[in-house]
């Protein structure tokens, strides 16, 4: 009978509540700021994080999680009998992170020499619950007893079809993180430009640019309906850092735009703040098909 183990890292930015229902273990990304490292859901929250982002002087950066680390879990597994452990990673193109659990499957050879343990790696082409949401479900089938195969095939299918439309507020984090230029960020705040973002497979663009906030929910609703042809229905999410009332305003539009409510709210956690600020909405939508 197979013992299945289910594994992501924080960038899911799963809640500790949905981790423990779901039995997902969560390897936890270290990010440093100003000479301190954090973790949120250990040693900060998520809202916390945001105010250490306004406050910081410096650029954060996170550290991708290491071969020993994914070793060490994979250990475990062996250990307590798994037969197979799913991962779901962080998008691979924007992190070594997933690299460094194929080289910790390599290391479990040695450390558990003829083990049998059954290592399913996903690369999740994307970021935060974008991924973090279907994974939940999956998670929800393999523990009602669903066999792993096409629940993987059913996750990847997700992911090769989920998008994204972004925008940031304030363009301080992202001149900091190198997303964009010094000199496009000077000219943004100078004329109160909000650049729209489209996220598909891991590649970011912009592919728009509106005057001031309120242009900004309109702007990223005009994006998705420009990407998906029946909006009545594509399931959706609304993703935001430190601006709660932003995301209810665009959910009150998307709602009219698409004719029914998201799936779900959700933080854009630490990871993807270090890049976005603590000022950034998202609209995060499953297409029919896969779009270039």
């Amino acid at each position: 009978m197979s013992k299945i183990a289910i594994l992501t890292d924080s960038s899911a930015d799963l809640t500790p509540e949905q981790a423990s229902r779901y039995g997902i273990d969560v390897l936890t990304f270290v990010m440093t700021l100003d000479g301190k490292d954090y973790k949120t859901n250990e040693n900060c929250t998520v809202e916390e994080f945001y105010d250490i982002l306004r406050q910081g002087q410096g650029v954060p950066s996170t550290a991708a999680i290491t071969p020993i680390q994914f070793c060490e879990q994979f250990c475990k597994y062996v250990d307590e009998d798994y037969t197979d452990v799913l991962y779901v990673s962080i998008c691979k193109s924007g992190s070594s992170t997933f690299n460094n659990a194929v080289m910790g499957q390599r290391m479990l050879a040695e450390e558990r020499p003829g083990n049998t343990l059954r290592i399913h790696m996903v690369d999740s082409r994307t970021y935060s619950m974008v991924f973090g949401w279907h994974l939940l479900e999956a998670a929800r089938k393999i523990r009602n007893g669903a066999e792993l195969a096409p629940i993987i095939r059913e996750l990847e299918d997700k992911l090769d079809r989920s998008e994204v439309a972004l925008a940031a507020f304030s363009l301080k984090q992202m001149k900091k993180s190198g997303r964009i230029s010094a000199a496009a960020a000077f000219a943004g705040e100078l004329l109160g430009l909000r650049p729209i973002i489209q996220l598909n497979f891991g590649v970011s663009k912009v592919v728009g640019k509106v005057r001031g906030n309120d242009a900004v929910p309109a702007a990223m609703i005009k994006h998705v309906l420009s990407r998906v042809d029946d909006v009545s229905e594509m399931p959706y999410q609304i993703g935001y850092t430190d601006c709660e009332e932003a995301a209810k305003e665009l959910a009150k539009q998307c709602k009219k735009a698409f004719g029914h409510e998201p799936e779900n709210f959700f933080h854009l956690g630490g990871v993807v703040s270090c890049n976005t600020g603590p000022d950034a909405l998202a609209i995060a939508y499953l297409n029919a098909a896969h779009k270039e």
